[in-house]
Parts: C-alpha cells; sequence; structure tokens
C-alpha cells in the first residue's frame, strides 16, 4: 500500500515514519534459542513435585507465549522514546482478539503447571538449571506484566477499529467492542469504510444501476446511524468506497484527509476516556446504602449480558465474553440488588449485607 515489500528490518520509509513487520516465530527462536541443549540434562518432571518443571518444549509451546512476545517487542517501542506514536496494523478480528488475550492465557496457564511457590523454591535449590529455567519464566512473567499494563493505560493506549456498513458485519463490530472493553481497552474510533457515495438520477431516466445504488447506499447510512446513536463517546468517521484501490501516499493522504479534519491530530487519542469502571453512593446511608457500579460497554447487545458474583469478583459477560471485574472494598461487603443498560454504561446495583456490613 505504501510501495514498500515485506519490511522484516526496521525500515524507514520517511523522516518521520519507519515500518517494521514482525515476525513473531523468529523472535521466540531467537529469545529459547539453545534452551532445549542447556537444559537436556534437567531429567523428567512431575508437575506434582516440589521441584517440577518445564520441559523445554512445553516453555517455548507456552499458550500465548509467541503473541506475548511480540506485543513485548511492541511495548519496547514504544516505551524506549524514539517514536512520539506506535501505530499497530493487527489482523482480522479474531486473530486479534487471540492476540490481546495471550498475556492472560500465557500467565494462566504458568501459574497452573508451575505455581510461583514452586518456582521459588526452585531458586533456593542447588541446581543451576533449575534457576535458569525460572529465571526464564520469569522474563516471560515480566513481559505479560509490561503488556498488561501498557494496553490497560487508556490515556496511551486505543485501539482504532475499521468496519464497513453492513448489518452482518454490525454485529461483528458489537462483538469486537464489547471484547474490548471487558478487557479494559479503549476504543477511541470507530472508522467506516467503503460508504458509497451520494447517487442523483438523472431526472427522466430510471437506470437499475443507479437505482440500486441510492438503495444500497440508504441501507448503508441506516447502519451508520445506528452505529452513531449507540456508540457512546467513541467517535465514528467514515471514508467514501474508492474507485480504484488505494496505493501510495497521494492516495492514502486523500483517505486522511477525508477522515480527519484539518486540525485533527490522526495519531492522537481521540474524543472522550471514561473511566472503565466507575463506583460511587447512589443514595442512603449505612445498611440503608444504595451503592453503584457503572462499566461502560457501548454497542453491547442488551439480550447478551450476563452477570455472576465469584467471592470478591463480578463475573460480567456480553457477546459471549466473559470477563471477571475486581470489586473495589466497600462493595465486596454488599449484595447485588440489580443491574440495568444505562446508554453505554451497565449499571449494577449494590446494597450492604448486614451480616458483614459495619455497625
Amino acid at each position: 500500500m505504501i510501495g514498500i515489500a515485506a519490511a522484516r528490518d526496521l525500515v524507514s520509509v520517511t523522516d518521520r515514519l519507519d515500518v517494521l513487520e514482525l515476525d513473531t516465530l523468529t523472535l521466540l527462536e531467537d529469545r529459547f534459542r539453545g534452551l532445549t541443549a542447556v537444559l537436556a540434562a534437567a531429567g523428567t518432571h512431575d508437575h506434582g513435585a516440589q521441584l517440577s518443571a518445564l520441559e523445554p518444549e512445553e516453555l517455548t509451546g507456552l499458550p500465548g507465549v509467541q503473541d506475548v512476545l511480540g506485543l513485548r517487542e511492541i511495548v519496547r517501542f514504544a516505551t524506549e522514546g524514539d517514536y512520539d506514536a506506535v501505530v499497530v496494523d493487527c489482523p482480522p478480528t479474531a486473530d486479534c482478539l487471540r492476540t490481546l488475550a495471550a498475556p492472560a492465557m500465557a500467565l494462566e496457564y504458568i501459574e497452573r503447571v508451575w505455581p510461583q511457590h514452586r518456582r521459588i523454591v526452585a531458586l533456593l535449590g542447588s541446581d543451576p538449571r533449575l534457576v535458569m529455567l525460572v529465571s526464564l519464566i520469569e522474563q516471560v512473567v515480566a513481559a505479560v506484566g509490561e503488556v498488561r499494563e501498557m494496553l490497560a493505560n487508556r490515556a496511551k493506549t486505543t485501539v482504532r477499529l475499521v468496519t464497513t456498513p453492513e448489518r452482518v458485519v454490525l454485529t461483528e463490530t458489537r462483538r469486537t467492542v464489547a471484547v474490548a472493553a471487558l478487557s479494559g481497552l479503549r476504543v477511541d474510533a470507530i472508522l467506516v469504510n467503503n460508504l458509497l457515495p451520494q447517487f442523483d438520477s438523472p431526472a427522466g431516466h430510471d437506470d437499475p444501476g443507479v437505482a440500486w445504488l441510492i438503495r444500497r447506499r440508504a441501507l448503508q447510512q441506516r447502519v451508520l446511524a445506528e452505529l452513531t446513536a449507540s456508540a457512546g463517546t467513541t467517535v465514528i468517521l467514515s471514508v467514501t468506497r474508492s474507485v480504484t484501490e488505494p496505493v501510495g501516499w497521494a492516495d492514502l493522504g486523500g483517505i486522511a484527509r477525508e477522515l480527519y479534519a484539518d486540525d485533527t491530530d490522526a495519531v492522537a487519542v481521540l474524543g472522550k476516556n471514561p473511566p472503565a469502571v466507575r463506583v460511587g453512593l447512589e443514595s442512603g446511608a449505612g445498611v440503608d446504602s444504595v451503592y453503584t457500579m457503572r462499566m461502560y460497554l457501548p454497542l453491547v447487545n442488551p439480550s447478551t449480558l450476563t452477570l455472576g458474583r465469584v467471592e470478591d469478583d463480578l463475573v460480567v459477560g456480553a457477546e459471549g465474553v466473559r470477563r471477571r471485574v475486581r470489586l473495589a472494598s466497600v462493595l465486596r461487603r454488599c449484595v447485588v440488588a440489580g443491574a440495568e443498560l444505562d446508554g453505554s454504561d451497565l449499571v449494577v446495583r449494590f446494597t450492604p449485607d448486614p451480616q458483614v456490613w459495619p455497625v
């Protein structure tokens, strides 16, 4: 699209733009090259034993570890200070959501097969091979932490979703936005691509082709209006379908000018930034109090919402995805009294549990 071949290494396209195509498989091989040889004599393992350990094949094949390394590389570019902005062109929706879920997946797997307390015991032992293995695993854990911290930074990290004005695609857009919201990611803008331009049929002519295009555009406009009405604070931008495939700086510049106003910084965070979760006192005092927890969930289909309580967590489900949300300390001594969808907010009401509420 910008006139360069695959950029396996960093390529300077202009004095203000570098391009890189991340090869996560190569990153994985580079990080753990030689691990099998170093740990070949570590012996067999039993996950229940005190000095249990992961085999090298398990470490390099950890669920999500390849995606974690790719995300960690992006975090490195974003934090080293060499760039004003890092733009990541993500794969299609399913692959993108899997990549964003990789940090939690990798961490859960590590803690399940070799919990932290057992890794600490291994560090205190005399086997240098286990010490090295623990160090490598802790590097993965640290990388997961850095990635999760960057993704959760709503002031610096945003998702800009590209979609099309089709009824079926709108359903997928709703699901993607809901997954992002449940994951704590901020979608600051939705870019609606391939809008048909305005067509005017000449007076006295009943051209079937023009009539079809007019009807098709009207359907697109209805989908766009529905998306805009339910998007909350998310900015909606649109671009007209090009006659030819956009290739090169001139075509891309034309799209940018149509999407963004002259005084808009295209790489700046757009729109408002409502907190992912807000807790407040709605009414009353003491055991008669009513507290609310508001969770920002734009575009969600109300019929897909589910709620559950597991100890000190609220389990929120939407569009087939669930997330455990740690309750604020005051809400842990309360019970759920009801819930509703208020515009773009899921509102859950809590009342004190008299058995644990301080007098």
